[in-house]
């Protein structure tokens, strides 16, 4: 065999192996990966029920409902096209609250709502924790100082 082939063999069997390898990682992590819906998502068709998934949207404004037990509530979430109810058993996160964002991660129901495992509240970029808005506005940046001068 020339050695002209022996380099086509081998690229040949490095394209392969990679491709195998390759299939192997993707068909390990479908098993694992948690897909992303919003409401509008699954009105209408079958939500995969027990799956591992995502629902994200903005909590609707008056739908929280603490429940008696202390630490689980019942909420709706809503894209603005569809809702979807909620229930979570434990810790908010702080930035929870009616009219902001959140992404639930648990797994629809049969009768078509949301158990959620975890909450992940989210924010808008101009986000200042409550107890740096009174630092901020009392310190003096560079800018203001080089401004001054």
């Amino acid at each position: 065999m020339k050695a002209k082939h022996q380099r086509l063999a081998l690229v040949g069997l490095g394209l392969v192996t990679i491709m195998g390898a390759s299939g192997l990682a993707l068909s390990a992590l479908q098993d694992e990966a948690a897909f992303f819906y919003a409401p509008a998502d699954v009105v209408g068709k079958a939500p995969p029920v027990g799956r591992a998934v995502r629902l994200g949207g903005m909590v609707e404004a008056g739908s929280i409902k603490k429940q008696g037990d202390g630490v689980s509530i019942a909420f709706t979430v809503t894209d603005g096209k569809a809702s979807v109810p909620v229930t979570f058993s434990g810790i908010t996160p702080d930035l929870f609250k009616e009219k902001s964002g959140v992404v639930a991660e648990g797994e629809f129901r049969a009768d078509g709502s949301f158990a959620a495992d975890n909450l992940l509240a989210k924010h808008d970029e101009r986000y200042m924790p409550p107890q740096m808005k009174g630092k901020m506005a009392a310190a003096e940046t560079l800018d203001t100082k080089t401004a001054q001068q």
